[in-house]
C-alpha cells in the first residue's frame, strides 16, 4: 500500500512540474509577442549607394537601417538601400499648389513603417442638402364680416368673426452647406525585409477633418506603445496642436493665443512634454489630456526629448546650451518636479540645429559639420564629411550625402564619438 501511495505521489509530482513547465514556457511566448525584448543594441550598417536625384530634402532613415525616405521636387520617395532602388513614390496631386501632396512623413522608431499626411483639394467643398420641413403647416384663415342693414329697433350685437384653421402643403426648400476645402489624410506605409522583393503595403487610416486646409505641420511627436499621436499646425497667423489617438479621435489642446516650440512625447504614458509661450509667459509644461503641470518656469529652459523614463530639459541662453537637466517620466506628473543637473558646458544650440536623445541616452546635437555628442556627462566632438549629414533617431547611424553629378552618393556607418 505504502508502495503504491509512493508511485502515486511521485508521478503527481512530475505531472506538476510538467504543467508547470509548458505554462511557463506558453507565458514567454505570450510575453514575446506583447510586449517583444527590445535590442540591447541599435540596429547599424556600413554601406554605400548611390541614389538617383541630387536635390532631396527631409532625409530620414528607417528603424533597420535600410530604407532612407526623402523628398524630391514636392515627391515622397523610399530608397532601398540594400538595393538601391526606389520602391515607393507619392507624388503631389499637382504641381501648382505646394501645400498638397505630402505634408510630412515619418518612420516609427520600432519598426519598418513610414506614416505620412496627404492633402488635396476637396472636389465638393460645397454641398446642396434638400430640407424636407414637416408635410403641412396650419393656417389662420379670417372669414371676411359681411356688412349688416342696422335695424334701428334692434340692439347692437357685436359678433365675433368666426376662424378657420385648414392645413396647407408646403414645399421642401434647398440649404447650401461649406465642408473644408482641403481633404487631408493619414497613410501607413509598410515596408518589406529589405532583401524581399514584395511591394510596401500603402494603407489608408483616417481623413482629418479638423486639419485647416493650407496648414503647415511644423512638428509631429508619436507615442507608440499609446498609440497617440501631436501635431503642432501652423495656418497664418494661428498656430493649433492635435492628438489623435488609437479610436482615430481628433481634439485641440493648445490654450487660445499659444504657440508652441517644441515638445516630445512619452513613450510609457502618453504625456506630451512641450515648450509653451503665452503671451510673456514661456514655460515647460507637462500635458495629459486636459491636465497641465509646470515642469519648468525657467524661461530659457527647452524640452529636448525623452528616453528609457528620463525626461531631457536644456538650458539654452545666446543660442547656447550650457546645461542638460533630467526628470522622471511618471504616470502621475506633478507641478515643478526636482531637476537633476546631468551636464553644464557651453556648445552651439540654434534652429539650423538638429537635436534626439539616443538609445543609449546620450545626447546628440549636430549640422551639416559637426556632431556633438553628450554622454554620461562627457562631451564629444566629431567632425563630419559630405556635403550634407543625418543622425538616426536612435543616435547609431550617421547618414552623410554627397552630390554627384544628377545623383548623390549615401555613405551610412556607425556614429562613434
Amino acid at each position: 500500500m505504502k508502495k503504491k501511495l509512493r508511485l502515486i505521489l511521485i508521478w503527481s509530482l512530475i505531472s506538476l512540474l510538467l504543467q508547470l513547465g509548458v505554462y511557463s514556457l506558453l507565458n514567454n511566448q505570450v510575453q514575446k509577442v506583447l510586449a517583444p525584448p527590445a535590442p540591447s543594441r541599435p540596429i547599424t550598417r556600413q554601406l554605400k549607394a548611390t541614389i538617383p536625384g541630387a536635390d532631396l530634402t527631409n532625409i530620414q532613415i528607417s528603424y533597420a537601417k535600410d530604407y532612407l525616405a526623402y523628398s524630391e521636387n514636392g515627391t515622397l520617395k523610399v530608397f532601398n538601400l540594400k538595393k538601391q532602388t526606389i520602391v515607393f513614390e507619392k507624388e503631389p496631386p499637382t504641381t501648382n499648389d505646394e501645400t498638397l501632396g505630402v505634408l510630412t512623413y515619418q518612420w516609427l522608431p520600432d519598426r519598418n513603417t513610414l506614416l505620412y499626411f496627404y492633402a488635396q483639394k476637396n472636389p465638393n467643398p460645397i454641398t446642396y442638402v434638400t430640407v424636407y420641413p414637416p408635410k403641412t403647416e396650419s393656417q389662420t384663415i379670417q372669414p371676411p364680416v359681411e356688412p349688416k342693414t342696422e335695424d334701428p329697433n334692434q340692439k347692437t350685437v357685436n359678433e365675433v368673426p368666426k376662424v378657420v384653421t385648414k392645413e396647407v402643403p408646403v414645399q421642401p426648400r434647398i440649404e447650401k452647406r461649406y465642408g473644408n476645402p482641403q481633404i487631408t489624410e493619414l497613410y501607413t506605409l509598410e515596408l518589406p525585409d529589405s532583401d524581399e522583393d514584395t511591394a510596401p503595403d500603402d494603407r489608408f487610416n483616417q481623413t482629418i477633418d479638423q486639419f485647416p486646409a493650407g496648414g503647415e505641420i511644423e512638428e509631429w511627436v508619436v507615442s507608440t506603445t499609446t498609440n497617440l499621436m501631436f501635431l503642432t499646425i501652423k495656418n497664418g497667423s494661428t498656430e493649433q496642436l492635435m492628438e489623435i489617438d488609437v479610436m482615430k479621435n481628433v481634439r485641440t489642446l493648445n490654450k487660445s493665443g499659444e504657440t508652441i516650440d517644441n515638445m516630445a512625447a512619452s513613450d510609457r504614458y502618453g504625456t506630451l512634454y512641450l515648450d509653451s509661450n503665452v503671451g510673456t509667459t514661456e514655460q515647460v509644461i507637462a500635458l495629459n489630456g486636459s491636465k497641465r503641470q509646470i515642469i519648468s518656469k525657467n524661461v530659457n529652459d527647452r524640452i529636448l526629448g525623452i528616453r528609457d523614463g528620463k525626461v531631457y530639459i536644456g538650458e539654452v541662453e545666446n543660442d547656447m546650451l550650457i546645461e542638460i537637466k533630467t526628470t522622471t517620466d511618471l504616470s502621475e506628473v506633478k507641478s515643478n518636479p526636482s531637476l537633476k543637473t546631468e551636464w553644464e558646458g557651453s556648445i552651439p544650440f540654434n534652429k539650423n540645429l538638429r537635436t534626439l536623445i539616443g538609445a543609449e541616452g546620450q545626447m546628440v546635437v549636430y549640422d551639416h559639420q559637426t556632431a556633438y555628442i553628450i554622454t554620461a556627462g562627457q562631451l564629444k566632438e566629431v567632425k563630419l564629411h559630405g556635403d550634407e549629414n543625418y543622425v538616426s533617431v536612435d543616435g547609431a547611424e550617421l547618414i552623410q550625402l554627397t552630390r554627384d553629378g544628377t545623383s548623390t552618393l549615401a555613405e551610412l556607418q556607425p556614429l562613434e564619438p
